[in-house]
């Protein structure tokens, strides 16, 4: 009998760009195995792609899901208003969701900041693309200097803004803003998401505006950098541009360049997300096998 620990079986929602994405790094995982991709349109490109991968797929989306008694952990790639419906659903089946969309109905996670105290959630929510890239940012200069306030401008590839990405903007927004608050530890913010047309187009570029209290530049640096090389861990791309302190103004640009997996490496904010999707689920299955083996001890 192999001495390998059992992956956990996972199932997708969605086949979107985000789904496919996020299909492709789970092939490379070592903790869970991709047993279902399901969509709701049996031509949808994303389920040709993950027939060719040799996953199982559906087009008839969550229920699909709730039918898999093998089927523990779902990541839903859907949007906001499809995973309102299907979290009750996906929650009385009694299986783990790690939500990508931002409807928010779980905890906030972000890697390398709070996703330890929320291993036993059932349904944990990844905030935004936005929140993903500035949060960590956040949360990095408010324990070295609390912050009154924050502001974060995300700027992305027009082209790397889908339909469902558009279609959830406002939500995204107010997601993000959400979190900068309740996870990044600002006691208030905002947010604000930037399209760019530009052609060729470019990288995702986060600025981080902070208002601080008494501030050390040499500690309010080190932390900033500290927490760059944790999200760097799952997300190579990541990148500190600028830092600087003036007065109580904190200014920090980083840049988000995508892995290249399924969407173009402009696409740094859609695979900061599945980047933290794939972090997340793992730690997920991890929490889960040793569950098991505490029972079954």
């Amino acid at each position: 009998m192999s001495g390998q620990p059992r992956r956990v079986r996972a199932a997708i929602l969605g086949p979107g760009n985000i789904g496919t994405d996020l299909l492709v790094k789970l092939q490379r995982s070592g903790a869970i195995d991709v047993a279902l991709m399901a969509g709701i349109y049996a031509d949808s490109p994303g389920l040709e792609i993950a027939r060719k991968l040799g996953v199982e797929t559906s087009a008839d989306g969550v229920q699909a899901v709730l039918g898999r008694d093998d089927v523990e952990l779902v990541f839903d790639a859907t949007g906001a208003q499809p995973h309102r419906q299907s979290a009750p659903l996906l929650a009385d089946a009694g299986k783990r969701v790690v939500d990508l969309t931002p409807a928010a109905i779980g905890p906030y996670v972000v890697p390398g900041v709070n996703l330890g105290g929320h291993l036993d959630e059932p349904n944990v929510n990844l905030v935004s693309c936005g929140g993903q890239a500035t949060i960590p940012i956040v949360h990095a200069i408010d324990r070295a200097a609390p912050a009154s306030y924050a502001e974060v401008v995300a700027t992305i590839a027009s082209a790397s803004a889908g339909p469902g990405t558009r279609q959830n903007i406002d939500e995204f927004t107010r997601t993000t803003a959400s979190g900068v608050v309740k996870v990044g530890g600002a006691a208030a913010g905002k947010a604000i998401i930037v399209l760019n047309p530009a052609d060729p187009p470019i990288l995702m570029r986060d600025t981080v505006y902070a208002t601080v209290a008494d501030a050390d530049e040499g500690e309010l640096g080190s932390s900033v950098t500290a927490m760059v090389e944790e999200v760097q861990r799952y997300v190579p791309g990541f990148r500190l541009v600028f830092f600087d302190l003036d007065g109580d103004q904190v200014t920090v640009i980083v840049e988000v360049e995508g892995a290249g997996d399924f969407l173009p490496r402009y696409a740094g904010n859609l695979d900061i997300m599945t980047a933290a999707a794939v972090r997340v689920g793992e730690e997920l299955a991890s929490h889960l096998r040793r569950a098991v083996g505490a029972r079954d001890s």
